[in-house]
């Protein structure tokens, strides 16, 4: 059962996309399609969700979205650089208007100094406009927790994209 808040802005999030006339596409790593799960769960998501990819893997994140490989060797898949390109790769592979990717440690192993379990990268991309990103650090507050916690960010970030 997906959490009932994160549905309850789900649908507020497609309604105001659905009212500016904007479709939303996600590129998502390390919630692994929760955040498709929970839009889908509205009914009528269709007409604003146009697609999801599922870019768990590197390859995956090169193959579909067109990450360049040399990001992901330089930065590591929990970057900065690589959240934007998977936001713009999502942008370029769909015909979405606004996109969402995010790439992290959800834990509750994979955690390192540099990159401890809770970092998550979140990007935005619009058309026309520049990628926006989010470093977050939720802390190892469980694997569930931190992948409910991007998710909520992730729609603040598309909510914010889709009023520029």
């Amino acid at each position: 059962m997906l959490p009932e808040p994160l549905v309850v802005k789900a649908a507020s999030l497609l309604a105001l996309l659905r009212s500016k006339g904007l479709k939303l596409a996600t590129a998502e790593s390390c919630t692994g399609g929760l955040i498709a799960a929970v839009l889908t769960d509205v009914p009528g998501s269709s007409d604003v969700f146009e697609r999801g990819f599922v870019t768990y893997s590197n390859a995956a994140k090169s193959e579909l979205i067109d990450v360049n490989p040399e990001l992901i060797r330089v930065y590591g898949a929990v970057s900065e650089p690589v959240a934007r390109a998977m936001a713009e790769g999502a942008l370029a592979q769909s015909s979405a208007d606004v996109t969402v990717a995010v790439t992290g440690v959800a834990g509750p192993g994979g955690g390192s100094v540099e990159k401890p379990v809770g970092l998550v990268h979140i990007a935005t991309a619009r058309r026309g406009q520049p990628a926006q990103h989010r470093r977050c650090e939720f802390g190892d507050i469980g694997r569930s927790g931190i992948r409910e916690a991007t998710v909520d960010v992730a729609f603040e970030m598309v909510r914010t994209s889709a009023m520029a």
